[in-house]
């Protein structure tokens, strides 16, 4: 399987601070607000309050750090919805609305789409947007050469044909009923990136949209600004400017929040819980269908091996306890990948924590318990390395957690944090997963034998069997079945212990309006920004 370890754009929080360093990061925050607080009241020649006019305007977000802004390759980029647009778009109930296309037909005895777009409409650097940009965008995602984790999503599509400037047409091999979300993929200019790598492209590093904003600048690791687009097809945005301040720790972004450098950030459960009832913020806290599980790499010999343990790990995490120490009841404890979704089957295997059942399971397969506590097999003991993506506290804590109360019922498990997580050779990772839209997203492409999201080489011939009927029939009653199959059989030949979804901590200063409230948000809390354009910062 390829996979390119670039697509990763998101660098996230860093492991927590020392305590010496958080005291002196403290120190330095008290040192500016005091200096602030000096200030205040400071005129400028004409009489204002220096920078009063300019923070009403601008709204600081706290974000991840970007390698690159590339929606066409990559997934989970909070930053794109303010860049791009797509086809179509979701609203707050993650509903499939209009986007740069006004309205579609479907042909069903062909299997045919018809897209008819919005006129007029231009690139931020002032070129019509036109049907061959989706025509290149879409067949550009489709090239096995240039590697997308999106490319799952139109496989289906045999032809894609462009009628005239403002009209598209998709034709599908078969029904795929998830199509009109996956045309909320951003759409890309063609006039700039036609022959370019769709991997290392500089425009990835100045990208240039349709969307409600575009960018100003981009200092590496400090800021991308943007500022909003006056010529935006559905309305000029109600704030002029969005920073996206790069604080890639949990620690700083809580502090910079507190300082006034921050207007929203998505924090931790704690740091999110000491904004609560204070005058001057208000706390989202947003569900999502963001969740955390062991990814177990069946390349490895390990599993190749031991792949039979899995359903004793399961049994092992005590999903609750780490929801309510971790996550301070922030989430909820997880058994399957659709628990946000209308076709989640609650009636299948949730794995409750059972030490007892893990430790039956283990000896029922001929383990025998050695003198340090560790089952042994075959004269192995059966030993892992959870690996974490350096960054995120959270996911941090949740794998710890987890691997002690593995380690309880007699395997060892060790958490490291690699320089960079390697797909291939490691031997499990603690991964995040998720998506709001349709059953088909985040499924079919995930847990399908050799699809792009199929990180850790999980095949399951009824697996594939159940997602690819289920994605072709639009009769909710033939989905609901094979969705259903699939997670009854996804639980009885695990790819992941699931552990748990996790809530979106979003906290704002209580001057922005506009924020949707009860929108489930995917991965990585993304999905906040769905309608940036009407949002405005009271004064």
């Amino acid at each position: 399987m390829k996979i390119r370890i670039k697509r990763k754009k998101l660098v996230h929080n860093k492991m927590s601070l020392t305590n010496s360093r958080r005291i002196w990061i403290l120190a330095i925050w008290l040192m500016a607000v005091l200096t602030a607080c000096g200030k205040t009241g400071q005129q400028d020649a004409e009489g204002e309050t220096q920078g009063t006019q300019d923070r009403q305007s601008t709204l600081v977000y706290g974000s991840g750090d970007y390698t690159r802004i590339n929606p066409a390759m990559d997934e989970h980029g909070e930053i794109n919805l303010l860049l791009f647009n797509g086809l179509t778009a979701h609203n707050g109930e993650n509903e499939v609305v209009p986007g740069l296309a006004k309205r579609w037909e479907y042909d069903e005895d062909s299997c045919t789409y018809t897209f008819y777009l919005e006129e007029g409409v231009q690139w931020h650097d002032g070129q019509p947007f036109t049907a061959s940009d989706v025509k290149f965008t879409i067949e550009a995602v489709m090239d096995p050469d240039n590697g997308s984790e999106n490319a799952p999503n139109y496989e289906d599509v045999e032809e894609i044909t462009v009628v005239d400037e403002y009209t598209v047409s998709f034709k599908l091999a078969a029904p795929n009923v998830a199509f009109l979300d996956y045309m909320a993929l951003a759409v890309l200019p063609q006039h700039l990136l036609a022959g370019e790598d769709m991997q290392e492209s500089a425009f990835f590093r100045s990208p240039v949209g349709t969307g409600p904003y575009k960018l100003e600048s981009w200092e590496e690791g400090q800021a991308i600004v943007l500022t909003r687009n006056e010529a935006y097809f559905q309305g000029v945005p109600g704030i002029e400017k969005v920073i996206f301040k790069i604080v890639p720790d949990d620690n700083v972004r809580a502090v910079q929040m507190e300082s006034g450098e921050l207007d929203l950030a998505l924090l931790t459960p704690k740091d999110a819980g000491n904004f609560t009832g204070r005058e001057g913020y208000v706390c989202y806290d947003m569900k999502t269908s963001d969740y955390r599980g062991i990814l177990f790499n069946f390349q490895h010999e390990f599993w190749k091996n031991n792949r039979d343990i899995i359903p004793a790990i399961c049994y092992a995490v005590d999903r609750q306890a780490i929801v309510d120490a971790v996550l301070l009841g922030q989430g909820i404890p997880a058994y399957g990948p659709l628990q946000r979704n209308v076709y989640n089957h609650a009636e299948v295997e949730h794995y409750d924590y059972d030490p007892a059942k893990a430790r039956a399971v283990l000896e029922g397969l001929g383990c025998v318990m050695g003198e340090d506590g560790i089952y042994i097999r075959d004269g192995e003991p059966l030993s892992f390395v959870l690996s974490v993506g350096a960054g995120d506290q959270v996911r941090l804590d949740i794998a710890q957690a987890a691997a002690q109360q593995i380690q309880e019922i007699g395997i060892d498990c060790r958490v490291e944090i690699p320089t960079r997580v390697d797909w291939g050779g490691q031997m499990a990772y603690l991964i995040g997963w998720g998506s709001p839209f349709d059953a088909d997203d985040h499924t079919y492409k995930v847990f399908a034998t050799d699809k792009g999201a199929n990180y850790n080489g999980y095949s399951n011939a009824l697996v594939d069997q159940y997602l690819l009927k289920a994605r072709q029939s639009d009769d909710p009653s033939v989905r609901a079945e094979n969705y259903d199959r699939f997670q009854e059989e996804l639980a009885r030949d695990p790819a992941y212990a699931f552990i748990c979804y996790i809530d979106a901590n979003y906290v704002a200063r209580d001057s922005i309006r506009g924020i949707s409230r009860d929108t489930v948000m995917g991965h990585h809390g993304v999905g906040i920004f769905w309608n940036i354009a009407q949002w405005t910062i009271a004064e």
